[in-house]
């Protein structure tokens, strides 16, 4: 696995992953409070298909934090744009999941024509009434969750074995849980670990992401879309799935009944199937 470090917006510093295999190129975003390298368990499932890009998201893993604090979804655009740009990718397909597949949406919103088509899981894009502002922190609950997650752990085996036991990470698939945690901490001088992404981070990017305004733009998304939904999930629920999908000339739904929010890191296999499904066909 090659990486490297670009510039986005507002000062990041983006870190950037080549995971290899053969094919046309997919983009794969992760979601919020996670990183690129989650994907690399579903990324091995379709090495032999595609050729597998990925990213740090801005405040996410190896990637910086904005300088000014901006947080605001277009720089989740402007790191697709900017990962895109660096490795010289000519209409790749995306897979996003969650913030992820907003992220690729609002990069195709942003420059028509960067995707071949997209795969997006549960993608957080909403209709926002006009004039509404982003709610503070400990008045949106994902935000004021996150102001509360424990940032330290003794070693990645304790924090592994911590989210393994309780929800919301125990639904994940082992070997991505392994994945988030190999990769997703940072190691202290005094031998601890602590989140790579930061609670104060994450929470400002849920606050952001209800008014991005890129529901109202789904229509100017042409290329082929995909938006998958968990029908256990408890945020982009099959029916609103379908809205998504109505509201763009190629838009499908596809429901995955076993799986929820975290469906690609819950269950890569079906998830894997399915996007060489929908983007080579078979």
């Amino acid at each position: 696995m090659d990486s490297l470090r670009i510039r986005s917006s507002h000062g990041v510093e983006l870190a950037l992953y080549d995971f290899g295999g053969s094919g046309p190129p997919l983009l794969m975003a992760h979601a919020t409070g996670f990183h690129g390298r989650v994907w690399l368990p579903l990324a091995e499932q379709l090495r032999d298909h595609f050729h597998l890009f990925s990213l740090d998201f801005r405040a996410h893993g190896a990637s910086t934090s904005p300088d000014d604090r901006n947080f605001g979804w277009a720089g989740v655009a402007d790191d697709v744009l900017a990962t895109v740009d660096a490795f010289g990718l000519e209409q790749p397909f995306g897979l996003g999941h969650s913030m992820g597949g907003a992220g690729l949406l609002l990069a195709e919103q942003a420059r028509p024509g960067t995707f071949r088509a997209l795969y997006v899981f549960e993608p957080i894009v909403f209709p926002v009434p006009e004039g509404v502002e982003p709610p503070p922190a400990d008045a949106n609950p994902l935000s004021a969750g996150a102001l509360r997650r424990r940032e330290v752990f003794a070693s990645r085996a304790e924090a592994r074995n911590n989210y393994a036991s309780k929800a919301p990470l125990d639904c994940l698939d082992p070997e991505v849980l392994t994945a988030y945690v190999e990769h997703g901490f940072v190691d202290q001088p005094d031998g601890a670990v602590r989140l790579a992404c930061r609670r104060e981070d994450e929470a400002e990017c849920y606050r952001m992401g209800g008014v991005h305004g890129g529901f109202d733009r789904l229509g100017e998304v042409t290329c082929p879309v995909t938006v998958a939904s968990g029908a256990l999930t408890n945020a982009i629920n099959p029916t609103f799935a379908h809205i998504q999908a109505d509201a763009m000339p190629n838009g499908r739904v596809q429901v995955f009944d076993l799986l929820g929010h975290f469906g690609p890191l819950e269950d890569p296999t079906a998830v894997a199937k399915a996007v060489i499904a929908a983007f080579l066909g078979g």
